[in-house]
Formats: structure tokens, sequence, C-alpha cells
């Protein structure tokens, strides 16, 4: 069976990170049995989450996840696309990956209230006299992360009109489909709708949040991705 390692449940999510949930649905996507594992981030590949053992090979990063279940499984997750909606798929994937990432990572890090009610929360089982240390030198760690990242160099207005600019974007792009390429979800939908659920949880109040509230649009297709991929709860 493919191992999965995670961060675990957080927020109310799936998972704490958008990547791993991206990961859960590419596999639930492909049909494919999978076990979780929560202590694997010390012996990640390439130093993050996630990545899957799958009986011996490694792979890490959800986009070669993905490659790997193709290649090995056979599954196609762009099934019935045209070329056109492929590269759309990459497009808006790129977008919120490595755009939108980083205004969402912003509004959880360096906001003091979402911190407490969230990251702070990673280091729960850090020993008591130095948690308060360890959470601030990596919450300082994310905020160097950000600026040499480059989005974290503006300002905070700044910083929110341009993850609202991708919200908009995706909220146009869906329109009135159930998915972002018709009736049935594809691996674009993996990252979307991780990304989604994400933003939508209600433990952050931020404007990303409030902005993809606003559009009913992202609303309903978060509920029927979590509907599909995560009935449980």
């Amino acid at each position: 069976m493919i191992t999965l390692y995670t961060f675990g449940p957080y927020f109310g999510l799936p998972d704490g990170s958008p990547f791993v949930t991206k990961a859960m649905i590419l596999l639930k996507m492909a049909g494919l049995a999978y076990r979780e594992d929560r202590g694997g981030y010390a012996k990640a590949p390439k130093g993050k989450l996630p990545y899957i053992d799958d009986e011996g090979v490694r792979v890490a990063d959800t986009t070669f996840i993905r490659r790997h279940i193709e290649t090995k499984y056979g599954f196609d997750f762009d099934d019935g696309l045209t070329p056109e909606q492929k590269a759309t798929a990459w497009a808006l994937e790129r977008m919120c990956e490595d755009h939108l990432y980083w205004a969402v990572l912003d509004a959880r890090w360096l906001d003091e209230t979402n911190f407490a009610k969230g990251p702070a929360h990673f280091f729960d089982a850090v020993p008591a006299p130095i948690r308060g240390l360890v959470a601030r030198m990596i919450q300082r760690k994310m905020r160097k992360t950000l600026e040499a990242q480059g989005l974290g160099r503006h300002c905070q207005a700044e910083i929110e009109s341009l993850g609202r600019a991708d919200i908009e974007a995706l909220a146009v792009l869906l329109g009135d489909k159930p998915y972002f390429f018709g009736e049935t979800p594809k691996g674009g939908d993996a990252t979307l709708g991780a990304f989604m659920l994400g933003l939508l949880t209600p433990v952050f109040v931020t404007p990303l949040r409030a902005t993809a509230e606003n559009h009913g649009n992202l609303v309903a297709y978060a509920a029927r991705i979590k509907a599909r991929f995560f009935p449980e709860g």
C-alpha cells in the first residue's frame, strides 16, 4: 500500500497543508488505497511534505507524485481534456501553488491573531519551556522566506490585493461549471479544490477568505470537493 506522509488534520481541514490535501485528492481520484504517516518530516527527501512511499519508491512534490501515478498506474488525470484545457489547468495550478500560496502563508503566519489560532499549534508537542521560542523562530524564518520569494517585500495591502486578484480570476474561470473543466473533476481540480478548502476554512479571518466567500460558485465548488473526496468530515 502507498504511504502518504502528512502533517495531519488541522484547522478543520483534511490536512494543514494544501499540498498534502492535493496529494490526498490525487490518490483518491485515481482510486488508490493509501495510509497516512505523520512522522515522516525529518526524512522528507526534499525537506518538505508531502511525499509518498510506493513499495520502496519515494516520490516527493505533488507534481511528481501525480506523474508517478500516471506512469505506474496508467491513470489519466486529464482524460477528455483538450490541449488548451490542459494548458489552462497547468497555468491555474502554477498561479495557486507559486503565487496565491504565498499570500495564504502571509495571512496565516504573519498575522498574529491567525498565527495564534493556527500555525502556533504546530508546536504543541514541543516542550513548554521552549515552545514559544521555537514557534517564534519558525515564524521569523517564514517572514524571511516570504521576503526572499518576493511577495513579502510588498506592504500588507499590496499582498492582499494580489491574492484577491488570483481568487477573482478563479471565480471567473470556474463560472457556472461544477468543476473547472466540466462535469467531473480532473487533475487540476486536485490543486484548485485543495486551495479553495484552505481559503474557506472559518478558522482564519482574512481578506482572502472574504473574497472567496463573496463568490457563491467558489463556495459551492469547495463544498462539492469536500463531499466527493472527504465525505467523512
